[in-house]
């Protein structure tokens, strides 16, 4: 069963701990007071809280009135009891992913993603699950996926949406044509009513609904009779109004209910599903499961234009697809110039204007080809298939659109065609501009036969408005996720987005559709259900909200309600910003450090856990779980703080904190991050500010100088090594300094490696040499562990490689992460000017650390620009990049039969794409490596020696233990200083663990 998170520790609680996830400035305290009375979750009224669940993943912002952490369905009942009585809105969130709005409310926020998390019981046999609402739908299937068992719907951000949110939504995703809506899948419900009723709603026959149902009863009773009232008196008007279509969520989930009370019963959970909170609150939901497909196969088809890839859908759909996925020749265009898939979109055929990607599941893989093969055979002309058409296959009389066409049956190649697919929202969202790619009109609906004249007059209407939009996304069921180009900054910029959102509602009506096929009403649609629907049935929607919110205290406004779609915008024609400082740094980008701070949509991509999304981000948020951990949270409350909302400077002592402080800078989220924003780089900058404003602490300098320590630390080694072996000496630096005491400090080594090398020399001629590299000692390497720069310098040498020592040994990574830019930029031109001359040369520069590789590589160009800076940069490479990518240990004489690695990369290495080097050297050494999906390691440098950090530390390293505990690896190995110091930190180590680099030497025959 999934674990209750509110049972783990909390960093927070550990006395050493400055921080608490909130500010001082609570709003309402007799509220506070009246609502912690009765509840044993956590009631936040602060700012800080109260800022944080102002925003979801869509355009609007709209202050709550404070958040509730309920840990039962007590608590909720609770909640809404009071509320009730008080008329006070009530909100239930689960991830507060939502595109449309609709988690965002002046409300008391009822988070259920921090406890009620449960997975209730499991009933395979039955398929069969009951979970709690915050359970997050990747959590939901690990653990029915030991059962072969799922639940269906699958939404993109499944990962990190809850189930709560699921329901609803009325999610799906790229598969709903196999598996529908979450609707088909919601079997009962426990709930809480707007009076604070708990109750449960299931499956009914229509004879106990009558009997349920009574006018003048209780409001469960009026519920009842409000539904029997509907389907006796409004069914014909709902099967004539709604739409004709498998992905419909606008309004509420009434034809569905009518088509249900056709065969005698009923089920009212259902009803819930799409109803965005405003008719119960979910506490617990009993949902049927699906299979897992034994086996899946894929076709790409190419084609001219989008309009022809339109065409040919519904044709496709003959042959029983579970996906039919678009993306145009605007996404193909964008994606071909950016890093991260271009490698994809040069495996289209040339002349690719749009491409439909299709996927059948399959019993096996004879059957997934064939199933291929005879869509080809159809729908191309030509084109070579690896299995042969199966005789009787279905055949269109259509004329063939597609003039190319890729087969892909292996995981790999099918891994390649959905990243090109799910390339569209990454490019999209990592515009910097005032104007964005905003979601408002981003999932219409239509029927798939439609389709062509619908995108020939939706791109009609964005050149009417002088805008433009990509064209992407579930094309099978007629759901394009199409996001128009506005800037909501200026008036025209709003008024630009509501008439293209008037213009596109005419159209759905026009051809069939519906304003929502995926992502609800909320504040964005809501408005628009009274001209998709007509009069009556917004009349049916409105009454049977009051029926069961008789005072409209739950999620009021949606749905059916008064919100308008250009009120409440995140960025509206009033928004004003400033930062309060210069940047210090250089932002290559539009609009600068602002740019970068309005970045993030909201998505919460930070908040998957390591377990089933895996990556870097947000090592703080998975450790905590707390939204202010998040690099959502963080770039939210920048954001506010920058721009008034949150009245309070981001360089103040609290703000420094609460927010940013505990951002760790493994630059996880640059990569990560659908919009890769780069906190890492925020925090440099603010915190550099802060120094400006407020000065620094000693320990802070030290730490920043710790180059300048570590070479005196050396110079009396070993008499500096027992000085903190002095009784008393961990606790005076605790109190004076602020160093954790649990932590093993740094040694120094009285030879250095600069010693021994100087004394050594070179080993191999550079007149013999493959190459010259020029190793860089860094601090950790040159002054405490110089046996690691060793290993480097004999496997360069076995490669063919004449290397030589640099003359300087800090990076200046030290004082850049603790924020004094100044310093580091010094730090940097003085390495620049020392190195560029010997690169051109022809040296390559070569360092061991990766922290200090990626300074090199990246950081460096953040403070510095000229052709030098980049000079540098592009001829620095960490020790097994440099060995991988000129393959220098090809010709290296290397035992064999080495034993198996547990791999942990460094979080900077990974950010930066660059963490698979090491992991292929080691193979071709002869090792059997098993590399880890794991985040940052907790220590980050100086962050785990802080004391006021440690258990923040710690609880992020536990995160790694367990996975070490699961690897099938005999050693385990990390390439980062503070990685083998937290490790060797760690209750089952053995002592720090080895550099990947000193396996190497040690295969070295």
């Amino acid at each position: 069963m999934a674990t209750d998170s509110g049972t783990r520790a909390d960093p927070a609680a550990d006395e050493a701990s400055n921080y608490d996830y909130r500010n001082d400035s609570v709003a309402r305290s007799g509220l506070v007071d009246d609502l912690d009375s009765r509840i044993e979750g956590e009631v936040r009224f602060d700012e800080y809280s109260r800022q944080l669940y102002a925003t979801d993943a869509s355009i609007y912002e709209a202050l709550p009135i404070g958040v509730v952490f309920p840990r039962s369905t007590a608590d909720v009942s609770a909640v809404v009891t009071y509320c009730a009585e008080r008329e006070i809105p009530v909100l239930p969130r689960g991830g507060g992913t939502s595109l449309a709005g609709q988690t965002v409310n002046e409300a008391v926020v009822l988070d259920f993603s921090r406890h009620m998390t449960d997975l209730v019981s499991f009933r395979p046999e039955e398929r069969r699950a009951r979970a709690q609402p915050g359970i997050k739908l990747g959590d939901l299937n690990a653990e029915l996926e030991s059962e072969g068992l799922k639940f269906a719907p699958d939404p993109a951000w499944g990962d990190k949406s809850a189930l709560g949110g699921a329901i609803g939504n009325n999610s799906t995703g790229a598969h709903s044509l196999q598996y529908g809506k979450t609707d088909a899948y919601v079997e009962e419900c426990e709930v809480v009513l707007a009076d604070g009723t708990v109750t449960t709603f299931g499956e009914v026959t229509r004879e106990e609904l009558r009997e349920r149902a009574d006018s003048d009863g209780d409001l469960e009773a009026r519920i009842y009779a409000e539904v029997e009232r509907v389907l006796a008196e409004e069914g014909e008007e709902i099967r004539s109004r709604y739409p004709d279509l498998k992905r419909n969520v606008s309004g509420y989930n009434l034809d569905w209910l009518v088509d249900d009370a056709a065969d005698g019963t009923l089920n009212l959970a259902s009803l819930l599903a799409g109803s965005e909170g405003t008719l119960a609150v979910v506490t617990e939901a009993e949902v049927s499961l699906e299979p897992i497909p034994e086996t899946k196969s894929m076709a790409l088809l190419a084609y001219e234009d989008l309009i022809a890839a339109m065409e040919d859908v519904s044709d496709i759909l003959e042959h029983d697809p579970a996906a039919v996925e678009v993306l145009d020749d605007v996404l193909i265009d964008l994606a071909r110039d950016t890093a991260e898939f271009e490698d994809v979109v040069e495996m289209l055929p040339e002349g690719t204007r749009a491409v439909l990607i299709v996927e059948f599941y399959a019993d096996d893989d004879a059957a997934g080809e064939e199933t291929v093969a005879d869509l080809l055979a159809d729908r191309t002309a030509g084109v070579g298939t690896v299995a042969d058409p199966t005789e009787g296959g279905p055949v269109a009389d259509a004329p063939v659109r597609a003039f190319d066409a890729m087969e892909a049956h292996d995981e790999a190649t099918r891994t390649k065609f959905w990243k090109l697919r799910k390339s569209g929202l990454p490019i999209l969202l990592s515009r910097t501009s005032d104007a964005k790619h905003a979601a408002f009109v981003e999932d219409t609906a239509i029927p798939p036969e439609n389709l062509p004249e619908y995108v020939a007059d939706f791109q009609e209407i964005l050149e009417d408005h002088d805008t433009f939009a990509s064209f992407y996304a579930h094309a099978g069921p007629g759901v394009l996720h199409i996001r128009p180009l506005v800037d909501t900054k200026t008036v025209d910029g709003v008024a630009q987005m509501e008439s293209i959102a008037d213009a596109v509602t005419d159209l759905v009506v026009k051809y069939g559709g519906s304003v929502s096929g995926e992502h609800g009403d909320g504040r964005a649609r809501t408005q628009w259900n009274r001209k998709l629907y007509g009069e009556s049935i917004w009349e049916t929607f409105r009454g049977l909200k009051s029926a069961f919110d008789p005072d409209w205290i739950l999620n009021p406004g949606q749905v059916c309600g008064d919100v308008d779609m250009t009120e409440h915008l995140r960025f509206d024609p009033d928004y004003e910003f400033d930062a309060g400082f210069d940047p210090a740094l250089e932002w290559d980008n539009e609009n600068g450090m602002q740019g970068m701070v309005e970045l993030c949509h909201g998505c919460g991509g930070c908040r998957g856990p390591q377990e089933t999304t895996g990556g870097v981000m947000c090592p703080t948020y998975r450790a905590a779980e707390e939204e202010i951990t998040a690099t959502r949270g963080r770039a939210n409350m920048l954001r506010q703080a920058m721009s008034g909302d949150l009245p309070e400077d981001p360089t103040d002592e609290e703000f420094m904190h609460e927010v940013l402080d505990l951002c760790i800078g493994c630059k996880g989220c640059a990569k990560d991050c659908p919009s890769e924003v780069d906190m890492a780089k925020l925090k440099a900058e603010v915190t550099h500010a802060h120094h400006q404003e407020h000065g620094s602490s000693l320990r802070d300098r030290l730490f920043a100088n710790v180059d300048l320590l570590a070479s005196l630390g050396s110079s009396f080694a070993p008499l500096s090594n027992l000085a903190t072996k002095v009784p008393g000496a961990r606790t005076v630096l605790a109190k004076a300094v602020g160093i954790a005491p649990e932590r093993t400090l740094p040694s120094f080594e009285r030879e250095t490696l600069r010693d021994w090398f100087d004394e050594r020399g070179p080993q191999v001629p550079a007149d013999e040499a493959e190459r010259k590299a020029m190793l860089f000692p860094d601090t950790y390497t040159n002054y405490s562990h110089p046996e690691v720069g060793k290993a480097a310098v004999r496997v360069l040498e076995a490669a063919g490689v004449h290397v030589a020592l640099a003359d300087r040994t800090d990076s200046g990574r030290p004082a850049h992460s603790k924020g004094f830019l100044d310093q580091s930029r010094e730090t940097a031109a003085a390495n620049v000017d020392a190195l560029v001359p010997a690169v051109e040369d022809g040296w390559d520069v070569v360092l061991v650390e990766p922290s200090d590789a990626v300074m090199f590589q990246s950081d460096y160009r953040d403070l510095l620009s000229g052709p030098d800076v980049e000079t540098l940069a592009a001829n620095a490479y960490g020790v097994c990049e440099y060995l991988d990518a000129f393959r220098l240990d090809a010709g290296v004489d290397w035992e064999a039969g080495r034993e198996t690695l547990t791999y942990h990369g460094h979080c900077h290495q990974k950010a930066t794409k660059k963490d698979h080097h090491a992991v292929g050297v080691l193979r071709r050494a002869g090792y059997e490596v098993d590399p880890l999906d794991s985040g940052c390691c907790g220590m980050a440098g100086s962050f785990g020696y802080e004391a006021e950090h440690f258990s923040m530390s710690r609880a992020i390293g536990d995160i790694l233990f367990d996975q070490i505990g699961d690897s099938r690896g005999e050693t385990v190995v990390a390439p980062g200083a503070s990685c083998r110091t937290q490790l060797e930190d760690w209750e089952e180590s053995d002592g720090e663990p080895p550099h990947p680099v000193e396996k190497l030497a040690a295969a070295l025959a």
